[in-house]
């Protein structure tokens, strides 16, 4: 795939990102991902290596529906690289931070799978302007 492709292919990665975010269905879930991904939600972190892995990680710290919002914008493409920065919003949390930057890393393959996965967030004060 070129970069154009690659660019419609991360888009709607993201957009089935935030769908299984939403739903946390084990199945959505499982459907981002090649059989041994690995997944970092953070770029320090041990990874979660394989889809059941992923999906029982995910699970242990999902976020409720309804509970957040997230924009975000691709950033840039490189061969199956693609780079998405996102703002996630929790706007009634009252234990974590409410506002947070991301900065996300997908290496896709061929069917448009992610096979390594990254999140860097940060948590942030909203801009007013």
């Amino acid at each position: 795939m070129d970069n154009r492709e690659n660019a419609v292919a991360a888009e709607s990665w993201i957009a089935r990102y935030v769908r299984a975010w939403s739903t946390n269905d084990p199945d959505d879930i499982r459907s981002l991902f090649t059989e041994e991904a690995e997944y970092r939600d953070g770029p320090s972190t041990p990874p979660w290596v394989g889809r059941d892995a992923i999906v029982d990680a995910w699970l242990a710290q999902k976020d409720e529906p309804g509970t957040w919002s997230f924009t975000h914008e691709l950033v840039a493409v490189d061969g199956d690289v693609a780079v998405i920065r996102g703002w996630t919003d929790y706007p009634n949390a009252t234990a974590k931070a409410r506002h947070y930057d991301n900065m996300m890393v997908i290496r896709l393959a061929e069917d448009g799978r992610a096979a390594l996965f990254t999140d860097w967030w940060v948590a942030s004060t909203p801009s007013d302007s």
